[in-house]
């Protein structure tokens, strides 16, 4: 579950066996194909936590969809990650407030699935990718007034900044799906350093790869329980 619809094609079309377009209302492509032998969906989640809260939850209630993996990019915060590192986001901290309908003063910690997060590091390591497991920002704006804030999260060991792993998170735990988000670092808050907009829609093979095995993985472990 890409952000940008046109990635979810790129998937679909770089990867995918015997891919069909599903979706395009609003623009917001899906396709549904075959990797080895294991049925998947790339289905663009738009940008902000609003966004993919809509699309996740539809997916998660009227699809009975059960794993999403987010495949997205990140902001580096931290000298502990470089542009192109894959980040395995195990939580993500958010200065959102769409969790205060739902728990009131109590600061809910959105995080990943445990069995997923376990195996994409596996996946990483056999493949030898560059990757790092950490904790995400989940921002509610891309271009953020208060720069400090990132500062402060990144003493705390925060490795990247994004905007919609928390929601996703939050969504997968109400209706106890799995869930996952892989961030490449396009840029670095720190180094300077980015990416092309052509190379975060079109060069982040180590991310997708790393989704498509961890799946593979998943379904073959349970069909052999």
């Amino acid at each position: 579950m890409p952000g940008d619809p046109y990635r979810a094609r790129w998937i679909a079309e770089t990867f995918l066996e015997d891919p069909v377009q599903y979706n395009d209302v609003r623009g917001m492509l899906g396709f549904t194909g075959t990797y080895q032998g294991v049925r998947i969906s790339a289905q663009g989640s738009g940008m902000g936590q609003p966004s993919m809260a809509i699309y996740a939850h539809e997916l998660l209630a009227e699809y009975d969809v059960q794993t999403i993996i987010r495949v997205g990019s990140c902001g580096g915060l931290s000298e502990a990650v470089k542009v192109r590192d894959v980040v395995l986001g195990v939580a993500a901290s958010t200065d959102s407030a769409m969790n205060v309908p739902r728990f009131g003063h109590v600061n809910f910690a959105p995080a990943a699935d445990f069995t997923l997060a376990r195996i994409a590091a596996e996946v990483a390591d056999e493949r030898l990718l560059p990757w790092t497991a950490g904790g995400l920002f989940s921002a509610d704006q891309f271009y953020n007034p208060s720069p400090e804030v990132t500062k402060n999260l990144a003493q705390y060991g925060v490795l990247g900044v994004e905007m919609e792993a928390a929601a996703l998170y939050t969504l997968a735990a109400q209706f106890s799906r799995r869930a996952l988000a892989l961030c490449t670092v396009s840029d670095h808050l720190i180094t300077g350093e980015e990416t092309s907009a052509q190379e975060r829609q079109e060069t982040f093979e180590d991310m997708i790869v790393m989704a498509l095995e961890t799946i593979v993985r998943l379904e073959r472990d349970h069909s052999t329980r």
